[in-house]
């Protein structure tokens, strides 16, 4: 296997593949933090119609995208492919068809160029894409809003995250897009609501701030969602103003509960730093509402560009590129995993660390 740059002191650079969902995306990453290229192919467009991603149409699309997105990073970034020292991939959590041909397409270019695979967590890349514009002190409380996942962190170091809580049924995301489809807008439902809500009346509607107990981390999104649902029946046909205090109203409760929910972890872990990622961190009231109210607190609040918030790959790259400082490669029989990381994959099994 190719020498590691790592070890002769050298910058890395590290091929990375994202494709856990609908997004087909790759980039080149110096050192964890340098983009030199990152380009991502969005199927938005092709899943608009069905009203959410459909998993087979999104693997044959990636199928279809992946290496000219991958060839087209590489040509951007500047550097030729012998001087590619690993290749980082999402090998989870994520839509399995999409997933494997990611991690397929690392695989034979890790063997092909004979350099390491590097597996890594889609949600704990999402906090490392924080990495690549501002230092954060650790540890921090990190939280990761997304349309499939709900989750909130302590991250002690660039590689050491320790889940504090998660949604126990919808996440925001989906929350989200599932109430703006109750409404009749399109998809992607949480942009919309968003939009909406910027003209509407954030107080018209006391919708519920679910599963706020001091007593875990945990969220639940499900009750709310159905609350406007059950509020649509008995006002159905809103009009314009009133559909814009639903949308207003229904993004505060869910935004509110984020943000509370993320404060309690940053005080009871004695933290003085946040991060928010994730797709819907890019939801302008959630960026508002955090500063505003971790800021109060003394909290520093961290959050990645809208482009660092969507699944990209520059993100898998940041994670990947520490992990491999650390010496923490994976085997090539790496599998792809969909919900939650299989308990040995954490520098057992599929994955060693190198001296």
């Amino acid at each position: 296997m190719k020498e590691s740059s790592k070890i002769d002191g050298m910058s890395s650079n590290l091929l990375a593949i994202e494709s856990s969902c609908d997004e087909t995306s790759a980039a080149v990453i110096q050192d964890g933090t340098k983009v030199l290229s990152n380009i991502v192919a969005s199927q938005i467009d092709i899943h608009k119609e069905y009203g959410g991603v459909v998993p087979e149409i999104a693997s044959r699309k990636h199928v279809e995208l992946i290496m000219p997105v991958v060839d087209k990073a590489i040509k951007e970034s500047g550097i030729k492919r012998e001087d590619i020292d690993g290749v980082a991939v999402t090998h989870g959590p994520g839509l399995i068809g999409a997933l494997m041909v990611g991690l397929s397409t690392a695989k034979a270019i890790a063997f092909g160029l004979n350099i390491p695979l590097i597996g890594v967590n889609h949600l704990e890349a999402h906090m490392s894409a924080v990495h690549l514009e501002n230092e954060v002190p650790f540890p921090f409380v990190g939280l990761v809003v997304s349309g499939g996942h709900t989750s909130l962190y302590l991250v002690k170091s660039h590689t050491e995250f320790e889940m504090l809580g998660k949604t126990r049924d919808d996440a925001a995301g989906e929350a989200f897009d599932k109430a703006a489809k109750i409404m009749g807008l399109p998809y992607p439902g949480g942009i919309e609501i968003d939009k909406l809500a910027k003209e509407g009346n954030r107080g018209a509607i006391p919708f519920p701030r679910p599963f706020m107990t001091t007593s875990t981390f945990d969220f639940s999104f499900s009750g709310v969602k159905t609350s406007v649902l059950y509020y649509l029946r008995k006002h159905p046909d809103p009009n314009n103003k009133e559909l814009k205090d639903i949308c207003a109203s229904y993004q505060e409760a869910i935004v509110e509960t984020l943000v509370d929910k993320t404060l309690l972890a940053a005080k009871e872990n004695h933290v003085k730093s946040v991060v928010i990622a994730g797709g819907v961190a890019c939801n302008s009231r959630l960026r508002e509402l955090s500063k505003e109210k971790l800021e109060e607190e003394g909290i520093s609040v961290y959050i990645p560009s809208p482009k660092y918030c969507t699944d990209n790959a520059a993100m898998i790259g940041s994670l990947g590129g520490f992990m491999f400082k650390n010496g923490t490669t994976s085997k090539l029989s790496l599998t792809p995993f969909s919900t939650s990381r299989p308990k040995q994959a954490r520098g057992r099994g599929s994955q060693t660390k190198t001296a």
